[in-house]
């Protein structure tokens, strides 16, 4: 942060390691290729253990699978640039539906099993798919109204494929295309081409130690939907040609057994399934965890509270990273033995971070002046009064936002975050707010726009407001004040009553208040921060 006594810019620039982590290869283009090389290297090796399916495919099998998932797909008519929205639970199935839809050249549009009959309809309104793959379900049935062909799992024991479907150019082509909540109330499509998401394979292997290893066996309870557990995760396990371990859903009673049983060596989860893990007798937890040399967290901040008592129950540390799906996802971390509470560490190899203002211009460095005796000496002001957004570049960043690709990076290749965060003098970043009033619930994004016009279409409601607060295990919760309309009593289970049908879990409000009116500015905009300690009713 500081040359030669000159206050310098708050930019952190790392260029890639000069050995090179596990991994096939700068020749690599397609995703489908991470697949085929480790079924060369250890056919044999198990690839995918499906904990809830009591399922395990070798490399050389999901490599089998994945063909004959791009044949069956061609027959029906898919094709490159196609979209297919992938709906279907963690397991062995999602993997081989995964590498199917890429092998046969189109992009695959993850959605969560859970998402409820409006959201999956405007994924399907925004992006038309060719085909979603879903069993029996709402997704299924929301894509038959649509007129969407639906196209049943992956079966277990596929048809061997006549001749091999083709594979399209990897390479700047779209891989995936996930979505998020904007702050319109829209979702947006985040456009990740096979370029970026192995450039960011890369650059997470480059670490030292590297997170995953060819000998690894990783626990992913993350939803494969996410960009955390689907690149960061699984994506990460292919690059290495480690072992991926998946459940259908986290079960932290559950998770000494399986680490265990299937002799776990590195661990990738939110905050909230460490605070979880707190629950289980440590005697036993910590007993579990002997085998694990590796536990990461991303998704949310990880409060120093949960950090601390986890290390202190097991003696095992857990590494906080910060990432974001337009960045493939990982943009820093913590080391073992460097970790800090609070800070979400550095930008890893072949990343680039700045600090800039709301015009995106970088913040100025921090002050440098002479000592009293002639000797420099650094006078720093409050790292936490020098905030601003973190901006990023490298070849890791997607393509703009679906369709047209909109919102990328600038002609400089500097995408700038919604995230504000500072620097420390050790060059650590911290992040402190989100200019948008994002909440994290569990590692998914909650954007208050979408739950405030879900709310507004309740009779009863005249105005309403929607703000983050903490929450001690999923580390934040939404909490919707509401105005009721003149002449309307509405209550807590009429609005939850209303919401669930209309929001995913993790969207719906579990704190409830209403008020009069709502809390301004004297510019006349809803005064959130107040909103967070309004109390409930």
């Amino acid at each position: 942060m500081r040359e030669g006594g000159r206050a310098v810019c708050q930019t952190r620039r790392v260029q890639p390691s000069t050995t090179r982590g596990p991994g096939p290869g700068p020749d690599v283009e397609h995703l489908g290729e991470l697949v085929r090389r480790a079924a060369r290297r250890e056919p044999g090796q198990p690839a995918v253990v499906d904990v809830t399916a009591g399922r395990t495919l070798t490399w050389a099998e999901l490599d089998a699978a994945a063909d004959a998932e791009a044949a069956r797909l061609a027959a029906a008519g898919i094709g490159p640039g196609d979209r297919v929205v992938l709906v279907l639970p963690n397991g062995a199935g999602f993997c081989v539906a995964l590498f199917g839809v890429l092998r046969a050249g189109a992009i695959a549009v993850p959605v969560g099993q859970r998402s409820v009959a409006r959201e999956v309809a405007v994924v399907l309104d925004v992006a038309p798919p060719a085909a979603v793959v879903a069993d029996a379900g709402v997704a299924a049935d929301v894509a038959r109204e649509a007129g969407v062909p639906v196209l049943a799992p992956p079966p277990a024991e596929p048809e061997a494929p006549g001749a091999p479907v083709p594979e399209a150019p990897g390479g700047e082509a779209i891989a995936l295309l996930i979505y998020t909540s904007g702050t319109t109330g829209r979702p947006r499509g985040v456009q990740l081409s096979h370029r970026a998401l192995l450039a960011n394979r890369a650059q997470t292997a480059a670490l030292r130690p590297a997170p995953v290893t060819p000998a690894d066996r990783v626990l992913l309870a993350l939803p494969l939907f996410h960009s955390f557990g689907l690149a960061a995760g699984l994506l990460q396990v292919c690059w290495a040609g480690a072992t991926a371990v998946l459940t259908e859903r986290f079960d932290a009673a559950a998770t000494p057994r399986i680490l265990r049983d299937h002799r776990v060596s590195a661990v990738a989860g939110v905050p909230s399934l460490y605070r979880a893990l707190l629950d289980v007798p440590a005697e036993d937890l910590r007993s579990a965890l002997e085998g694990v040399r590796i536990c990461t967290s991303g998704g949310a901040p990880l409060p120093p509270a949960w950090l601390t008592a986890f290390r202190e129950a097991t003696g095992t540390e857990v590494l906080e990273g910060y990432g974001l799906s337009e960045a493939g996802p990982v943009v820093t971390c913590n080391i073992p033995g460097h970790s800090k509470p609070g800070s979400v560490g550095r930008p890893i190899p072949g990343v680039e971070l700045r600090l800039v203002d709301a015009e995106g211009e970088p913040l100025a460095g921090r002050a440098a002046e002479e000592g009293e005796e002639g000797d420099t000496a650094d006078v720093f002001s409050d790292p936490e009064e020098d905030t601003g957004l973190v901006a990023l570049r490298g070849p890791n960043l997607f393509s703009g936002y679906w369709p047209d690709g909109a919102g990328g990076p600038d002609a400089e290749g500097w995408f700038r975050t919604a995230d504000v965060g500072y620097l420390d003098a050790d060059g650590d970043l911290h992040l402190v707010d989100r200019s948008t009033d994002l909440i994290i619930v569990n590692g998914f994004n909650v954007y208050p726009r979408e739950v405030e016009e879900v709310l507004a279409g309740m009779d009863e409601v005249a105005e309403v407001a929607v703000v983050g607060v903490p929450d001690d295990r999923t580390g934040a919760a939404v909490k919707a004040v509401i105005v009721p309309a003149p002449g309307t009593s509405p209550d807590e289970e009429s609005v939850r009553e209303y919401c669930a049908t209309r929001l995913a879990r993790f969207k719906r409000p579990t704190v409830i208040a209403f008020v009069d009116e709502l809390p301004r500015t004297p510019t006349g905009k809803i005064a959130r921060r107040v909103l967070a300690g309004t109390g409930t009713a």
